[in-house]
């Protein structure tokens, strides 16, 4: 974990028109608290990709039941603070350590262990493995993290080369202690 990039960024968030209009006067943003987040629970963002954010918003949009009727995406300065940055490996190391953490609770309580599934879209391992590094965290006294960002992929690989996903990739800071301090319209 650090606080070594720069403090603040540009995150974007697809969501309905009308949950972005009361983001825009004011309204909190809601964290997402699924087992299967990836980052665990926070408000999840595309950093400096807004269409990627509006992207989102008609994927969900076109599902059944969807909260989204109009899809919007809205823009939020985000200071990270303390950040457990995957993209680092500094932050790949908070990793190792929980995740053994993580099984040895695991098969102590006798419990089914989480998986991610094979389109990577529910991620419920490493979703528990986040959760239980700010337990971990939390019992050795050390500060929160503020937030985690890392790197997404999402879909298949859109050329045969096999650095190349369909979608675009994207920096995704969630905030698990909302640290949005401005929030904008995209055009």
């Amino acid at each position: 974990m650090h606080r070594l990039s720069s403090s603040f960024v540009l995150g974007y968030h697809g969501c309905d028109l009308d949950v972005g209009e009361r983001l825009l006067a004011g309204a909190a943003f809601k964290p997402s608290a699924n087992d299967y987040d990836w980052l665990g629970p926070g408000i999840y963002f595309g950093e400096a990709n807004p269409q990627r954010g509006l992207e989102f918003a008609q994927e969900v949009a076109s599902r059944a039941n969807s909260g989204i009727k109009k899809p919007f995406v809205i823009g939020a300065v985000i200071e990270l603070g303390l950040c457990l940055d995957l993209t680092t490996s500094a932050g790949v190391d908070w990793l190792r350590i929980a995740h053994p953490n993580l099984v040895d609770l695991i098969q102590v309580a006798g419990s089914q262990f989480p998986v991610n599934t094979g389109d990577q879209l529910r991620r419920n391992l490493d979703c528990a493995v986040i959760q239980r590094l700010h337990a971990v965290l939390e019992e050795r006294g050390f500060p929160a993290i503020d937030t985690v960002k890392g790197v997404f992929t999402e879909g298949p690989p859109s050329t045969p080369a096999p650095a190349s996903a369909k979608k675009p990739i994207s920096k995704s800071p969630s905030a698990t202690r909302l640290a949005s301090k401005a929030s904008f319209e995209c055009p």
